[in-house]
């Protein structure tokens, strides 16, 4: 399956670089490096995430890297994944994810 990023989701990654580079450039680097490079096993088994609490939508799951999360869709028909937000695991709730 193809994956996409939302506009969200790229200005995440982001303001999560900007903000981890603050003390340490070179940590931020590996730290977004890791969580896009989890797109590869969302590619490869897009039902390994869980489905979102919040959400109980089957084609809405996340994966965990650390101490963030990667929110999904899975849309089957277009054969396509749209990675719609990483959020921090500490924050309370989602907002709308559209």
């Amino acid at each position: 399956m193809k994956v996409l990023w939302a506009d969200a989701a790229v200005a995440q990654l982001q303001a999560i670089y900007d903000y981890v580079a603050q003390t340490s450039p070179e940590y931020a680097l590996r730290l977004i490096d890791r969580l896009t490079n989890r797109s590869i096993q969302i590619a490869t088994f897009p039902f390994s995430g869980r489905v979102v609490p919040e959400y109980d939508l089957k084609d809405i799951r996340e994966l965990i890297e650390g101490t963030f999360r990667i929110i999904y869709l899975i849309n089957q028909q277009d054969q396509q994944i749209e990675i719609l937000a990483v959020i921090h695991s500490a924050r309370e709730s989602l907002r709308p994810l559209k």
